[in-house]
């Protein structure tokens, strides 16, 4: 190299790589519609009770296996991979800006707090809603484990918390839209597709664990429907 020349940046990987396993990605997408399905009919409300119930359970699934392949997945989708202290994710603050962005492979510090606080709050909601009633003729298939009193208590906590979820899927959605547009950087479709571009081979993921994501949906899924089914007999008592 002649004096006074400065090396060439290293190419950048635009490779696209795969960092999302499809179990994770299905589990997102079903959470999106048995949560926007849960907000549909406990609008509508009567009737519609019975499918806030389903929506709802499935939505408590969905969770438990997101936890849980938090601790089983494929690398991106392990805690330990995203989750990060206060310290991190102020550092991650700066990198906000279209000059400072580099796409991680997976969450970043922001985000990952972000997915957690929305598997919490999904979860602890799907939770009371199987205790619930809508203080008419409906109530929620654990009901019977509580009782009136009870249940109008986790009732009137079921309502509360919804508006804060539904302040977290806006904030949600509003980070999604900020990536795209301020940032350039798109995020939906690698939780479509998998791939990802410009986060280097070593970012990929080599396997994705279908069957045993399967076999713990399928448990989780059996345990819940297991407790419904053994629950006391529903006595309103409102």
């Amino acid at each position: 190299m002649r004096p006074g020349c400065s090396a060439s940046p290293a190419p950048v990987d635009d490779q696209p790589r795969l960092v999302w396993d499809l179990p994770l990605r299905l589990a997102h997408w079903a959470l999106a519609i048995a949560v926007t399905g849960s907000f549909v009919s406990g609008w509508i409300g009567g009737n519609a009770f019975g499918a806030h119930v389903l929506c709802g359970a499935s939505a408590l699934v969905l969770v438990l296996f997101r936890v849980t392949w938090g601790f089983a997945g494929p690398a991106h989708a392990r805690f330990s991979d995203f989750v990060r202290g206060p310290r991190a994710v102020l550092k991650s603050l700066p990198r906000l800006t279209r000059a400072a962005h580099r796409r991680p492979a997976g969450h970043t510090p922001l985000g990952g707090w972000m997915v957690l606080a929305l598997l919490v709050l999904i979860g602890v909601q799907a939770g009371l809603g199987l205790f619930a009633n809508d203080e008419i003729t409906h109530a929620g298939p654990l009901y019977g484990y509580v009782g009136g009193r009870w249940s109008n208590r986790l009732s009137a906590w079921h309502a509360r918390i919804a508006y804060l979820i539904l302040g977290a899927v806006v904030l949600h959605v509003a980070a999604a839209l900020y990536y795209r547009v301020a940032l350039g950087d798109d995020l939906v479709r690698p939780l479509v597709t998998g791939y990802k571009r410009g986060v280097g081979a070593a970012a990929a993921i080599d396997r994705q664990h279908i069957g045993r994501a399967l076999l713990i949906v399928a448990i989780l899924a059996a345990l819940l429907l297991w407790l419904i089914r053994t629950a006391p007999e529903i006595t309103l008592d409102l």
